[in-house]
């Protein structure tokens, strides 16, 4: 027990310093975002840059002259209470944003996850047992062909193949503009539709590096005792596979599965503005274009705090699931 409280404080210490270090660097951005939201109004009003400079200032109510200790001491008051920041551009708080974006970044991301972590255990599996098969080269190279192509691509291919040409899918949008929410099979089949593609795009790029990770984990697990002796016993293929193989196989992915999981909070910048898809990497590319440090702060603290605690989560996981592993004190 002592150990854990040892590893929760130092998480914690983790996320107090990452809070420090992601203010000083969004602080620290080059160039005036007060310049380009005047510049936008010059261009769209017609009026002149001072003017619309000021106009800028008193609208976002932001100061680029306000002295860095007084804005350091406003945004940890507002942390102390709960709040992650305040977004210039959508004037409200990024809490608003958050609960707003988080539920669709976590149903796409979480369940093309689950998806592509299922099938690449599978697949490892497989070709780990049947190391000759024509399966094994097929998954490896695949694999290879993912881990070099970026995440926005296959996202571009599958929009231009199955949403612009095909039409079989819509473009952009978590759901049709005329459906009504809530919890009816109408809705719930418009969202899954809507979803399919940022789903199929997480999932073939993430299958192919769990199958590979598995294939490793599963080809040291096969030279252990109790494989042998599996074997020697004349235990079925299908037993010693489920039963000893994959079992014991599977731990080390649990870490990186977890850890995947604190990450989602980030959503996926490019894979969510491609589809026009109302999540968290979505909201992180408007801010990231429009220059609102108050969204920017909030939203990677966030991420960073979902990925340091679902580290802590996934030791203490491990442990528990394997009695060989101990927490090192």
């Amino acid at each position: 027990m002592a150990i854990v409280v040892k590893r929760l404080v130092l998480a914690l210490l983790t996320i107090v310093v990452a809070a420090l270090v992601t203010f000083i660097v969004i602080q620290n951005v080059p160039g005036d975002p007060l310049y380009e939201w005047a510049m936008d109004m010059v261009q769209t009003s017609g009026l002149d840059f001072e003017t619309a400079y000021k106009i800028a200032a008193q609208m976002y109510g932001y100061n680029p002259h306000e002295p860095l200790l007084h804005r350091l001491s406003t945004y940890v008051k507002r942390l102390l209470r709960g709040e992650l920041g305040y977004s210039m551009i959508y004037r409200t708080s990024v809490n608003r944003i958050i609960a707003k974006a988080l539920p669709w970044t976590v149903f796409v991301v979480s369940t093309s996850l689950l998806l592509s972590f299922s099938l690449g255990v599978v697949l490892g599996t497989v070709i780990a047992w049947k190391r000759r098969s024509v399966l094994d080269p097929l998954v490896t190279g695949y694999a290879s062909f993912t881990a070099a192509t970026p995440d926005y691509v296959t996202a571009m291919l599958l929009l231009l193949f199955f949403a612009i040409n095909l039409r079989w899918f819509p473009s952009k949008g978590a759901y049709d503009i005329g459906i009504k929410p809530g919890f009816t099979l109408p809705f719930i089949g418009n969202v899954l539709h809507h979803a399919a593609l940022p789903i199929l795009s997480y999932t073939l790029e993430a299958v192919g590096g769990w199958a590979l990770a598995m294939k490793g984990s599963a080809i040291s697990v096969l030279g252990e005792d109790y494989i042998m002796a599996a074997k020697a016993r004349g235990l079925r293929d299908r037993r010693i596979v489920m039963a000893y193989l994959a079992r014991n196989s599977i731990l080390p992915l649990i870490t990186g599965l977890a850890i995947s999981f604190g990450g989602m909070f980030g959503g996926s910048i490019l894979i969510e503005t491609i589809f026009n898809y109302p999540g968290m990497g979505w909201f992180f590319s408007q801010a990231l274009m429009r220059k609102d440090y108050g969204m920017m702060q909030g939203l990677f603290l966030l991420t960073i705090t979902a990925t340091i605690l679902a580290n802590f989560l996934a030791d203490i996981l491990y442990a528990r699931l394997d009695p060989r592993v101990r927490l090192e004190r």
